[in-house]
């Protein structure tokens, strides 16, 4: 199955945190913290001015980015869970 998100929306996985502290104590899953850095997946076609043109988004597929704590709703797409928020979401672009 193929998902394009609508607008500006953005499809996101999310990119695995650290399973060790710095002093090298291993975190079982359950006490991790979701982490707040992914991998765009997929993007929509833009926002919609009020005169009708289509402004396309600032990040594309590929970009490392990061996002609110709380940001997004989770989604299951061919079996893995994604998350699809909306480009004001996303705090910044990784280079």
């Amino acid at each position: 199955m193929k998902f394009r998100p609508l607008h500006d929306r953005v499809l996101v996985r999310r990119l695995e945190g650290d399973e060790k502290t710095a002093g090298g104590i291993i975190i079982p899953d359950t006490a991790q913290e979701k982490p707040m850095e992914g991998k765009v997946v997929s993007v929509g076609s833009g926002v919609r001015s009020e005169d009708g043109k289509v402004h396309p988004l600032d990040v594309k597929k590929g970009d490392r980015i990061l996002f609110g704590k709380w940001s997004g709703t989770e989604v299951k797409v061919d079996g893995e869970e994604l998350l699809i928020m909306k480009e004001s979401d996303i705090l910044g672009v990784i280079e």
